[in-house]
């Protein structure tokens, strides 16, 4: 008995210290947040910079996951040029992030403002046919400034998000993105809500590049075999609608301005299920591979996307 409530003892504590600490990244996010949003736009973004920089250079969070996947997405380049583009990823999304925390509060013409959407008409199309879009993006550019683009252009979006451990911090977050207009589906959800708002006619957005376990199908990334998410292959299959894949990519120079492009996967549906799933997949990956290629500082390199391997 003395062993159980030890053990009952434990765990309460754990659970106090875990709520403890996440009231205080809360609050800090809170006053971060605050403060870049209060502060001359030039100076936000620059210490949001600074953060990124500090994170990546000083405390090295997640740096090594980050040089092993330059490693082997770059192979070829050397050392100093990798060391470069990942202290320069660091540097980008603290940026971003600060930016984001700005235009949260924008009008769409405000938003409107600070992009250029490319390809955007054969999307606009096919979404205003109400027969449902599949959109698959990455953690490349800005994401958010995507979907808030894509609001503030006239069409209505949903997008699966997961929400954090810290479920304070998260709520925050996903409000965040519905302030600007964004129609929140949590994951542990996506399953039927995705299929009802493609049947439904809505557009639904998906980040489609992070490690999806034993449960996913395998698809080359940068020339190594990366497990993947059936979901958006799945749910446009089964719904029948059309496939884009899209990134807000931030244009050089100091004000924030990014070009939107939209392109539509071109694949022959084979009737075999699992063919065309790893079809639609293999398409998106060589879109994304470009897309990176052309601006490698500005994917999120920190995730473990190469963690499961095949099997064998």
């Amino acid at each position: 008995m003395n062993g159980v409530r030890s053990t009952e003892a434990s765990s309460r504590c754990m659970n106090v210290r875990r709520s403890l600490r996440h009231r205080f990244e809360r609050e800090a996010y809170r006053i971060i947040r605050a403060a870049l949003i209060t502060l001359p736009e030039d100076l936000s973004l620059r210490i949001g910079s600074s953060i990124g920089w500090v994170a990546g250079v000083v405390f090295r969070i997640r740096r090594d996951e980050v040089d092993k996947n330059l490693e082997r997405a770059f192979p070829g380049r050397t050392q100093m040029w990798r060391s470069e583009i990942a202290r320069r990823s660091y540097m980008h999304f603290g940026r971003e992030a600060a930016f984001l925390f700005r235009a949260s509060r924008w009008s769409p013409e405000e938003i409107s403002a600070r992009v250029q959407m490319v390809g955007f008409a054969p999307l606009r199309d096919a979404a205003e046919r109400d027969r449902g879009v599949v959109l698959l993006t990455a953690h490349l550019g800005n994401w958010e400034m995507a979907g808030a683009s894509i609001v503030a252009a006239g069409i209505p979006i949903d997008v699966v998000g997961k929400r954090m451990t810290n479920r304070r911090l998260g709520a925050d977050i996903f409000e965040m993105r519905e302030r600007v207009g964004m129609r929140m589906i949590d994951v542990a959800d996506a399953s039927k809500a995705v299929l009802r708002s493609l049947r439904s006619g809505r557009l639904v957005a998906l980040l489609g590049d992070q490690n999806a376990g034993r449960s996913g199908v395998f698809v080359r990334f940068f020339g190594f075999e990366a497990s993947t998410s059936r979901g958006s292959a799945i749910f446009a299959l089964r719904c029948d609608v059309p496939v884009f894949v899209g990134f807000a990519i931030r244009q050089p120079g100091r004000g924030q301005r990014y070009v939107i492009e939209a392109f539509q996967l071109d694949f022959e549906r084979t009737g075999d299920f699992e063919v065309d799933t790893r079809s639609i997949l293999t398409a998106y990956h060589r879109i994304l591979e470009k897309a990176i290629v052309s601006a490698p500082d500005q994917y999120f390199w920190h995730h473990k996307r190469w963690k499961t391997r095949p099997p064998g």
